[in-house]
């Protein structure tokens, strides 16, 4: 088991979340997760093509949109679900924080992807991952996750080339123990 349970992971700026549990059952592992994410805090719009991902709000409101369509709002009591393969994003709507509960199922690597992808946003001050963290996070990932965000050229051209400088100044190599890519 790679982590002790529960997990905490923050990103620096505005969003905390635990994975509480990996629950072993008939449908496989999944993750039980909370979250609690400052006001206008949230993810950038992703997608996870492996996972569905459910969050019921405990406290505060979560603005939710689904990528294509208008965005909606939902309070205490209330669950949203993405679907794999669905792109999504969401945040802290209002002036008070959003506390969620809610499950991450398959588990696969989304636990060392958002531990990682979280770490290095922290330390690069909480607005986004290191470069070459990101790129060889988002290549060796990319059949599981895809920041929608991230404009082509820069997954295609950029990415590539961060990659190789990285690799000749032996960034990679804090990865050595990254588990495979569910393919």
């Amino acid at each position: 088991m790679r982590y002790t349970y529960p997990h905490t992971i923050e990103n620096g700026h505005g969003e905390q979340l635990t994975f509480v549990r990996l629950v072993k059952d008939s449908e496989g592992e999944w993750l039980e997760v909370e979250n609690l994410v400052q006001p206008g805090s949230g993810p950038p719009m992703h997608v996870h093509f492996k996972q569905a991902e459910s969050l019921t709000v405990l406290s505060g409101r979560i603005g939710v949109q689904v990528q294509g369509q208008e965005p909606t709002e939902h309070g205490p009591g209330e669950t949203v679900t993405f679907k794999a393969g669905v792109a999504h994003k969401f945040w802290a709507a209002g002036n008070e924080p959003l506390q969620c509960k809610g499950w991450i199922k398959p588990a696969h690597n989304v636990e060392y992807f958002l531990t990682e992808i979280y770490r290095s946003t922290k330390e690069n001050g909480g607005k986004r991952p290191k470069e070459f963290d990101g790129a060889w996070l988002s290549g060796r990932y990319a059949s599981e996750f895809d920041m929608t965000e991230i404009p082509g050229f820069v997954k295609k051209v950029i990415f590539p080339i961060t990659l190789f400088f990285g690799k000749l100044a032996g960034k990679h190599n804090k990865y050595v123990d990254a588990p495979e890519p569910v393919k």
